[in-house]
């Protein structure tokens, strides 16, 4: 296994800005409190779809569905974000980059490699 392995928690508490995790923590709630007032099956679905945005960043579309069971069929609900996110050395997500290089000298002063802006 590598080191450079993403952490999962933080993975998850990133998307949508932390709104995700919340997202899911209500779902699950909903479909147990339906599951079990009717007896029957409840489904969530977590899906993530990675796709290239630019140099060493991807693209995270996690889309939650879930179905709840009620008295008379089941609800269901699908909800779909984005998030931009960087591939770090061994593969690593991160929503910030983890080695962002040296942008000031000993002195503290830019160290020369930086644009200015006019």
């Amino acid at each position: 296994m590598s080191q450079y392995q993403t952490n999962v928690n933080n993975f998850i508490n990133d998307l949508d800005g932390g709104v995700f995790v919340n997202k899911v923590a209500a779902v699950l709630s909903e479909v147990a409190q339906g599951v079990n007032s009717t007896n029957k099956k409840g489904k969530v679905i977590i899906e993530m779809e990675l796709s290239s945005l630019d140099e060493n960043r991807v693209s995270i579309a996690h889309k939650l569905k879930f179905n709840r069971p009620t008295m008379r069929g089941s609800k269901s609900e699908e909800d779909t974000t984005n998030t931009p996110m960087y591939v770090n050395k061994g593969g690593e997500l991160t929503l910030f980059q983890k080695n962002q290089g040296q942008l000031l000298d000993i002195n503290g002063q830019p160290d020369g490699k930086l644009k200015t802006v006019n």
